[in-house]
């Protein structure tokens, strides 16, 4: 267990959390409001330069992997497990945007592009699922888009992305709410979505929100949609 950099009473004393795609400016807001809670957090990119950075200015530790890449993530898994043990907690940041034109812009490559989001959050909710579901209070957090509930035809590529990530996080809470009935215990595991318009602005609030999952029972918790304005 680690100790927290506010003392023992931190709400992530001794937990550890995943950024997938944690070297923006959300991520280092939320690395920092995790390791102020008391947690080992591991920032993960394929930008060796911008890892770099995330240590300078947070002190958090760092992980290189392509999360698109199956087989790398699973060594990623293998390295975290060696370096820190199992982990309590993922907030998925990876994404981008590429849209406008109208539904006619809407192109394969430009689709293509997007969809690299939510197979990556595939892979890595798969690879540390277990560690989630052996956790006494594991959270699966992902960033989503008000786009989802009103897709525009300038954005459709975006929002059907998005909308996939969300059937997918929405599937991982289903998943840990079965887990927990067959094994009769409750249930200490809570897949959520937060949706923003836009993060620019809201790099503290997300921060805030995401530790604040730790305060919140998770049975309450488990699929559902917080709104981050």
């Amino acid at each position: 267990m680690n100790e927290s950099i506010d003392g023992p009473s931190g709400v992530l004393s001794g937990r550890t959390i995943l950024l997938a795609g944690g070297t923006s400016a959300a991520g280092l807001a939320v690395t920092e409001a995790a390791r102020r809670a008391g947690a080992t957090v591991v920032v993960v990119g394929r930008d060796a330069e911008k890892l770099t950075d995330v240590v300078a200015r947070t002190g958090a530790e760092t992980a290189r992997c392509d999360l698109t890449d199956e087989s790398a993530v699973a060594e990623l898994a293998d390295d975290v497990h060696r370096r820190f043990g199992p982990i309590d907690g993922i907030l998925y940041l990876v994404g981008g945007w590429r849209g406008g034109g109208g539904l006619a812009g809407q192109s394969d490559e430009d689709y293509r592009f997007l969809e690299q989001s939510v197979t990556a959050l595939r892979h890595v909710t798969r690879a540390f699922d277990q560690d989630l579901r052996s956790s006494d209070a594991a959270r699966l957090a992902i960033v989503s888009s008000t786009a989802v509930a009103r897709p525009l035809a300038g954005g459709a590529n975006y929002a059907a992305v998005k909308a996939a990530s969300e059937a997918w996080t929405r599937a991982v809470a289903q998943g840990f709410a079965k887990d927990a009935r067959e094994r009769e215990a409750p249930l200490r595991a809570a897949s959520v979505i937060f949706r923003v318009k836009a993060l620019a602005g809201l790099e503290n609030t997300l921060a805030a929100a995401f530790v604040d999952l730790w305060a919140t029972d998770a049975a309450d918790l488990n699929d559902s949609v917080i709104d981050v304005a």
